[in-house]
């Protein structure tokens, strides 16, 4: 065993190094390395709630020099670091940026309803023309699905006032408003300037009625009669020609040259935040609309570099989690939850092969049918709180225990009805633990998740990073995440990530594909590509029938169901390793499965919208 503490020692060495790397060089690349200096604000605005946001600020900007200055948004379930591409490559070409956490999102104040997660764009547009090195006769939106909404709702805010602080607005994933009350054709935007990024596989946008009245495709978009109202800047297209997508039209209004553009990328609507097409169509059009005080060309983009530090980082954390849990096995207070010698592959017993072909197969075929029925039925996709604060977490985490609880279900078949007739021990399984070391597991899971996210917290208050790849991210939160995710999150979670632990260590941990002792890989490969299986699945029918036909399998709200698997794909088979590299030396199925249900849970509540 002292092998295994040294290579341990070794590996969180390696994880703490991955870690401080990341911190380091996405918040040099955030930043431009010192060109840019990045703020964290928390400001009380005219509603009454508090916003949450990073403020970038170029270099050589003043109340003598003044900036141009924009406002990102993220949409629904998201918060302000998914808008990286865009506060990096905005901020680098010398606008003032402000990336905000909507009501409900992030660190900002909940709030009850979708109408007071609208309200966060236009307090955000307020507070940057109180600054007096923004040029406040050139502030620019733009936001990302409901973030778009937000855009349209702060114009309507802005119009209402009488003097307009917006110049410019970009609807990413989102669409323009083209009627008014009446139904006709309208131009709420004036001569603001105006784009559109209009993915061509957009789940829940960017979609008319052709002269049938059936509902067209996402990436026929441009050809109907709404998006070419937009640009023909809210008129009625009937008889005119048609105009084209990435092409930027030009209409005096109210004698002022305005814009309009529709940007039309082969991307979905989630991709748009990881795109570099919608990265360069952002840089473009504030250029156009705005001016760039510092221009560089759209093609150049350095956010890439940030997103592979911060997966870096995502992987050190993976990492330490594993090896500081081993390590703190050596310690003398929780030694006994150590095995004498490390955890070996077990032979199959007599009909042990059929059964764990066919658990593993029974498994991933249940969690696959009953994904959507569950989400259907629970209210996962919302405006309101119903039944809990988080109605996305409510749904996946009822949706993970279901799971888990037929998980169990398959293990006691498989025991009572193969295994105990064979003599398997579930004592020398680990599935047996004393009172005594259950006590000692849970100390130490909490233990490990304390002190791992304790790295979190240093980057996010040192650097402000956090480790992340795309829509997957491992990021800090306040006191009031933490109790959100209490109850019933975290309790639903650990029922599947308990069992699945138990599922994949104490009963499908086996020989398979072993040779003179070597490939023990293959059986934690089928077992974690098994436990991918659900999302795997559902995702491929989705997005196979939407890049070939332009018409999803599943439509609203169930196209956010499927969305919301993306991260799920990945973190299913990684829980799988990490529970069996901390089985391996623990013989303890539990330490790993409360480990991670409780980081699922928190993953899962830190990224989300809260209703207050």
């Amino acid at each position: 065993m002292d092998v295994i503490k040294k290579k341990a020692a070794l590996w969180l060495v390696i994880g703490i190094v991955l870690m401080i790397i990341s911190m380091v060089f996405s918040s040099c690349i955030q930043s431009s390395w010192g060109k840019v200096t990045v703020k964290e604000l928390k400001w009380e605005t005219q509603p009454g709630l508090a916003l949450s946001a990073y403020l970038f600020i170029p270099d050589g900007v003043s109340a003598e020099n003044k900036a141009p200055a924009i406002v990102t948004s993220h949409g629904m379930f998201n918060n302000k670091e998914m808008q990286d591409a865009n506060f990096v490559e905005l901020s680098r070409r010398g606008y003032v940026v402000l990336a905000i956490d909507m009501p409900s999102h992030g660190d900002s104040d909940n709030v009850p309803m979708i109408d007071g997660v609208l309200t966060g764009m236009y307090e955000a547009v307020k507070m940057l023309a109180s600054l007096d090195y923004v040029d406040s006769e050139k502030i620019g939106i733009t936001g990302h699905s409901m973030g778009g909404w937000s855009c349209n709702a702060a114009v309507a805010a802005d119009n209402a006032m009488g003097t307009n602080l917006i110049s410019a607005v970009l609807l990413n994933c989102s669409e323009p408003t083209y009627v008014d009350e009446e139904g006709a054709y309208t131009n709420i935007y004036g001569s603001r300037d105006v784009g559109i990024i209009a993915a061509q596989y957009d789940e829940f946008f960017m979609v008319d009625k052709d002269e049938k009245g059936n509902a067209t495709a996402p990436r026929d978009y441009v050809k109907y009669k709404n998006a070419q109202s937009f640009l023909y800047f809210g008129t009625d297209p009937t008889g005119k020609d048609l105009r084209e997508p990435d092409t930027v039209y030009h209409e005096t209004i109210d004698g002022v040259d305005a814009i309009r553009v529709i940007y039309n990328p082969a991307i979905t609507h989630p991709w748009s935040h990881f795109s570099a097409r919608s990265t360069a169509a952002t840089i473009e059009f504030f250029e156009e609309a705005l001016g760039a005080p510092n221009p560089i060309p759209s093609t150049n983009q350095v956010w890439q570099w940030k997103e592979f530090f911060n997966l870096l980082g995502l992987i050190g954390f993976a990492i330490f989690v594993v090896n500081f849990a081993i390590l703190m096995t050596f310690t003398p207070f929780f030694s006994s939850l150590r095995s004498k010698e490390i955890v070996a592959p077990r032979e199959f017993v007599p009909g042990g092969k059929s059964w764990f072909w066919g658990s593993l197969t029974a498994v991933a075929i249940f969690a696959t049918v009953v994904y959507l029925p569950i989400l259907n039925n629970v209210n996962s996709f919302t405006f309101f709180k119903d039944p809990w604060a988080q109605s996305s977490v409510w749904g996946i985490s009822l949706w993970a225990a279901t799971t888990g609880v037929f998980t169990i279900l398959v293990m006691l078949a498989s025991y009572y009805f193969n295994g105990k007739k064979k003599g398997v021990d579930l004592t020398a399984l680990g599935v047996k633990i004393g009172i005594k070391n259950l006590g000692k597991t849970i100390l130490l899971a909490l233990v490990v998740v304390i002190v791992s996210y304790g790295w979190v917290f240093f980057a996010d208050y040192f650097f402000k990073t956090d480790f992340r790849i795309w829509v997957l991210a491992v990021r800090a939160f306040d006191s009031r995440k933490l109790l959100t995710a209490a109850f019933p999150y975290a309790v639903l979670f650990l029922i599947y990530f308990i069992a699945a632990s138990v599922a994949t260590n104490s009963f499908n941990y086996n020989t398979l594909g072993m040779k003179n002792g070597k490939r023990k890989w293959v059986n934690l490969a089928v077992v974690a590509l098994f436990n991918a299986i659900p999302p795997v699945t559902l995702l491929v029918i989705q997005y196979t029938k939407f890049f070939t036909t332009g018409h999803m399998m599943w439509t609203d709200p169930g196209s956010m169901y499927i969305v919301w698997l993306i991260p799920v794909a990945v973190i299913l088979p990684v829980s799988t390793i990490i529970s069996r590299k901390i089985y391996e030396v623990t013989n303890n199925p539990y330490l790993g499965g409360i480990i991670n249900g409780i980081i699922v849970t928190l993953i899962s509540c830190a990224n989300t919208l809260t209703w207050a």
